[in-house]
């Protein structure tokens, strides 16, 4: 059984993959780029999240308008786990959300038709004062998933989840240190 606070992931032992979706003209700008560049928003927080079935259930697979292209964002292992010893829980109250740098938000964790399960799913958001470090310094590669994701829709939506499942990245328990544990998980 899995535990309700758990961070799954896609990684190696130097990174991590999390997910945003975006507009055709912020992907394409970033894709190009190899980072984040205009118009992505560098005046506001962006939220990262490591699970893949909770952002097609989020972006309601690439078919929301402003999301419908899905980005893999690579990112050190060195950077996520920063970012996760800067962040604050949003049910920490409103004067320790208002000045955190990042949060932190546990979601219910869904199936791929969108289910929710009995474990949750971590939702980090990096705050406009990481933005740059995050844009220009974390990020080690994207990768435009929607081709991907569209054939995996298409598949759960036909009855075919088995082979869409296939087209899902692999993710695992991610080992969360020890010092960060009381930080991101509610029931620490």
């Amino acid at each position: 059984m899995t535990p309700p606070y758990q961070i799954h992931a896609d990684f190696d032992a130097r990174t991590i993959v999390v997910y945003q979706a975006y507009s055709p003209a912020i992907a394409d700008a970033a894709l190009r780029a190899g980072r984040f560049v205009a118009p992505f928003s560098f005046h506001r927080m962006t939220w990262i999240k490591p699970s893949f079935r909770w952002l097609m259930h989020r972006s309601n697979w690439a078919r929301k308008p402003g999301q419908e292209r899905v980005l893999a964002v690579r990112i050190t292992r060195e950077s996520w786990e920063e970012a996760l010893s800067r962040a604050v829980l949003t049910t920490a109250g409103p004067a320790a959300v208002a000045g955190a740098a990042v949060h932190v938000q546990w979601d219910p964790e869904r199936s791929p038709r969108g289910a929710a399960l009995n474990h949750y799913s971590i939702q980090v958001g990096i705050g406009r004062h990481l933005i740059r470090a995050f844009t220009d310094d974390w990020i080690v590669g994207l990768t435009d998933l929607t081709p991907q994701v569209r054939k995996a829709s298409a598949l759960t939506r036909t009855g075919h989840a088995a082979q869409a499942h296939r087209l899902f990245p692999p993710e695992r328990a991610y080992p969360v240190p020890q010092s960060l544990r009381g930080v991101v998980s509610p029931d620490a």
